[in-house]
């Protein structure tokens, strides 16, 4: 069992992600997809399109009645006739010389390869058009399965569902798919200085902020917050609220505050106690974040998160949303890294990972923007409304220069 703050890295601190499982697959409508996980790769039940379409209003042709076309010398073609937009366009077959007028999506001609605009066209009569432009064949045409062979993967396991991707599932008439379980996330926050949103404050309390945070945080990572609240710093009500909440079927246990040493921090005796539970981490070498706890029940991931909402947020990004993201069977969960040049001096502290709190803005004279730390003292607010992402340093540095490229954690 380790000790309290057995400091190890954030990297010894992720493989311990290995532990945990991705949750159970269930089927869902295709309208509920959207922000949702593949479970399965998601195979083409049909070509896409599935006929050879138009992309521009023309004439459906074969491409070798064209060559060598020009305005001093145009090709002649004989109307056979039209493809209205939603009839096939096999019902009209085309022999050497002849045309179909056609728009755009829809179907070509039997025997057609290309489409000549009609800007490079002039009708002659009712049946006869002259072309003054060559066409190649496939031109101005997309062919059958262009975008989606049968049977090849639209979407490999894994894939996060958006707007485009669940269009293109439409198009294939794929109604129900796959999905990874959202988890299920408990949010307890802990303190006997604390009172809800909507009380009034008595002397020496503050309102909880954690609950509202990290509930719109799971929201954010995709999964289901199950905010209890809050729970006095009382070890058989902290103990007894953890172990109905996993009755109840939590996934995840997001426990702040009470992860650090004083004499009312149970968060690390209350994981211990819990039936078959096992303590994988209490401490982590990042600023802010140090106290971090992460104990496994099952497949239940147990978290101690500081008390002070900016540190919580920092682990919540660094830890808990990744390994939210591998209970979905997300790829790749990281946020985005986006290069920066800093705008003043940052010092820091070897042998720690630091995340320091920056605005971004856009520099004149680079085309990287300039990342400024917003500084505040240990559990102030107004730098996390303020800041637009985390600039990190390396654990090993003393700090980064002004105008030394960086990299800045986006904020979602």
């Amino acid at each position: 069992m380790k000790k309290f703050f057995n400091l190890i890295s954030s990297e010894e601190f992720g493989r311990f992600f290995d532990q945990f499982a991705p949750l159970e697959s269930e089927t869902i409508p295709l309208a509920d997809g959207l922000d949702r996980f593949t479970a399965d790769d998601i195979v083409a039940p049909e070509a896409l399109p599935p006929f050879s379409r138009s992309t521009m209003d023309g004439f459906s042709v074969r491409a070798r009645d064209t060559f060598g076309a020009s305005e001093t010398e145009p090709a002649f073609l004989e109307i056979v006739g039209e493809i209205p937009m939603g009839d096939s366009g096999k019902e009209i077959s085309l022999t050497p010389g002849q045309t179909a007028r056609i728009w755009t999506g829809g179907e070509l001609a039997d025997k057609s390869d290309s489409v000549v605009m009609f800007e490079y066209t002039n009708t002659l009569d009712e049946s006869t058009i002259e072309v003054f432009r060559a066409v190649a064949p496939g031109e101005n045409v997309i062919q059958t399965g262009e975008d989606y062979e049968k049977e090849s993967v639209i979407l490999p396991r894994g894939s996060r569902l958006r707007s485009q991707d669940l269009g293109v599932l439409a198009g294939m008439g794929i109604s129900k798919i796959p999905v990874f379980q959202k988890p299920r996330v408990a949010i307890i926050s802990t303190g006997d200085e604390l009172v809800g949103v909507d009380e009034e404050v008595p002397p020496g309390k503050i309102r909880d902020i954690n609950s509202t945070t990290l509930t719109t945080l799971v929201l954010e990572a995709g999964g289901i917050p199950k905010p209890i609240g809050i729970i006095h710093d009382d070890f058989d009500l902290m103990l007894d609220t953890c172990k109905r909440a996993i009755e109840e079927g939590a996934d995840m246990i997001l426990l702040s505050g009470g992860s650090s040493v004083g004499k009312r921090d149970f968060t690390l005796s209350v994981f211990r106690e819990l039936d078959e539970s096992k303590l994988l981490a209490h401490g982590v070498a990042i600023r802010p974040g140090k106290p971090t706890i992460l104990g496994i029940k099952g497949n239940c991931a147990l978290f101690g998160l500081p008390g002070h909402t900016g540190s919580a947020m920092v682990v919540f990004y660094l830890f808990v949303r990744p390994l939210l993201h591998r209970f979905l069977g997300h790829r790749n969960s990281t946020l985005t890294r986006l290069p920066v040049l800093t705008g003043e001096q940052i010092p820091s502290s070897i042998g720690r990972e630091e995340y320091v709190r920056v605005r971004l803005k856009r520099s004149e004279s680079s085309l990287l923007p300039i990342a400024s730390p917003i500084y505040g003292k240990s559990g102030l607010l107004k730098p996390l409304v303020a800041a637009d992402g985390l600039l990190v340093i390396e654990r090993d540095s003393e700090g980064i220069d002004k105008g030394q490229q960086a990299e800045v954690l986006l904020f979602p």
